[in-house]
């Protein structure tokens, strides 16, 4: 389940002032990767997701004086204020990804694939048919700039396994069976550059009960450079309840109720009732 795009005025009040200037002192090709471009039409939120992503870069590898830093952190820090003087005391409300939408759209404020936050590079992702008839999905792309950066000119180890977490998640929601992290198998044949186009795919293999299967890849070129198998259990709205339910410090009452209500449509567990 996902963040939507509610709570857009909270953004449309702070984004423009900074978009404007966005990247500004960054010099050179900080910046300039083509990880950095918009990569739909934009709304307010996903505008200030990217232009804080511009800033996220320049702020890990701008080569610029340390005065045009402290001028860019007081910028910062009244756009902080403005944002928290404008929200709400309650977090922005999450939704279950549509599994007729497309892939993109599946987790919006995902730190991996997500549009709205400028965490993501982020990568980006479709539902294409499956091979020989199975399964539908996941192909995509990436380009990972400096602040993903591991060994010397290479992404970090730690971005690609969560890359993989997100992609093999995302081809089982493409093949109807949405299942929660059981093991994550990865092999790092190759370094993955860094500032490069990267292709990428993810596909389920099977299901065997409540455990479904998956495999996914990332290729420079014609080169693999790594590649992960991952088990996922399903969980139903009662189980999910549960979890988020013992996570209540940070769970949205909206979001709570939408689990309760999902469970309490499938009959899935006799002790959930409606708050």
């Amino acid at each position: 389940m996902t963040e939507g795009e509610a709570g857009a005025g909270v953004a449309a009040g702070a984004g423009s002032g900074v978009a404007a200037g966005s990247g500004s002192g960054a010099g050179g090709n900080v910046g300039s990767g083509s990880g950095t471009e918009p990569l739909a039409p934009v709304g307010p939120r996903r505008r200030l997701a990217n232009a804080l992503r511009t800033t996220i870069i320049a702020t890990v590898a701008a080569d610029v004086d340390d005065g045009t830093v402290l001028a860019a952190a007081e910028e910062v820090e009244d756009l902080n204020r403005r944002l928290a003087a404008a929200a709400g005391p309650d977090k922005l409300p999450r939704r279950p990804p549509d599994f007729g939408a497309e892939a993109q759209e599946y987790f919006p404020t995902s730190p991996v694939i997500g549009w709205c936050n400028p965490l993501a590079p982020p990568v980006e992702v479709q539902v294409v048919d499956g091979r020989d008839g199975g399964f539908r999905e996941i192909a995509g792309t990436a380009w990972f700039d400096y602040p993903y950066e591991g060994p010397p000119t290479c992404v970090h180890g730690g971005v690609i396994a969560e890359t993989f977490d997100e992609l093999l998640g995302a081809s089982l929601l493409a093949a109807g069976l949405p299942g929660m992290t059981g093991t994550l198998t990865i092999r790092y044949r190759k370094p993955t550059p860094l500032r490069a186009e990267l292709r990428l795919e993810a596909r389920c293999l099977r299901q065997e009960g409540r455990k479904v299967f998956a495999w996914g890849a990332i290729h420079h070129g014609d080169t693999m450079t790594a590649e992960a198998e991952g088990v996922f259990i399903m969980v139903g709205p009662s189980r999910l309840l549960a979890i988020a339910e013992g996570n209540i410090e940070s769970a949205n009452p909206a979001m709570l109720e939408a689990i309760r209500a999902e469970a309490l449509r499938e009959g899935a567990a006799s002790d959930v009732h409606p708050a």
